[in-house]
């Protein structure tokens, strides 16, 4: 392990190294995916790590190849000393209270499903959550702490598996391509066959 890896390893455990010295035992770290595609659910997770444990090559699910993050993710959910839940927002839920209440309310259920309850929560982004437990919102969170970085992972890959079996269903969108994003390819479609029943009507409204 060179240098650079080790000090990076040093710096995305230190908001949980923190928070223990203060006496917090179950620390989780909270993040989203989907929340700029044109369709599918928005999904949230948290996650509780162990103090001091580092999954090797875990970061910001967007800076991890498919097959790292896949990797990451296996050894999270198979590893018994690591608690995890997801929350899931669906197009409804999305459509009727916005992006950004469905974001929060897919956070609060990944936090609520956890099996133990943590006594404090670092978040993701700006934004604060509705919940009776101490938190921390950390911008860019998902490259500055470990539990934030693997909530993103399993986030992000609960997401994309949801989009391969919806990619099944659709053909014609190319849902495993681009996991819903607004690329050309994916206006294109949306243009020649309109909407299907996963897309967000509010986010395409300038391209049907």
């Amino acid at each position: 392990m060179n240098i650079i890896e080790e000090q990076r390893i040093k710096d995305i455990l230190i908001y949980e190294q923190e928070l223990s010295n203060l006496g917090y035992l179950n620390i989780a770290g909270v993040d989203e995916a989907g929340r700029g595609p044109l369709c599918g659910p928005v999904v949230a997770a948290a996650v509780i790590l162990p103090v001091n444990l580092y999954i090797e090559g875990i970061n910001d699910s967007k800076k991890l190849s498919e097959k790292k993050r896949e990797k990451i993710y296996e050894e999270i959910v198979n590893n018994k000393d690591i608690t995890f839940a997801v929350g899931i927002s669906d197009i409804d839920v999305i459509e009727k209270v916005n992006i950004l209440n469905a974001t929060k309310l897919a956070m609060i259920q990944a936090v609520n499903g956890l099996n133990i309850k943590p006594d404090f929560v670092l978040i993701d982004g700006n934004q604060s959550i509705d919940i009776d437990i101490e938190s921390q919102t950390l911008v860019s969170g998902d490259s500055k702490s470990a539990s934030i970085a693997a909530a993103s992972i399993v986030a992000k890959v609960t997401r994309d598996r949801m989009l391969y079996e919806y990619d099944k269903e659709y053909p014609e969108y190319g849902f495993a391509k681009h996991k819903g994003y607004g690329t050309k390819i994916h206006i294109e479609a949306i243009k020649k066959h309109g909407l299907c029943s996963i897309h967000r009507p509010s986010f395409c409204k300038h391209f049907v």
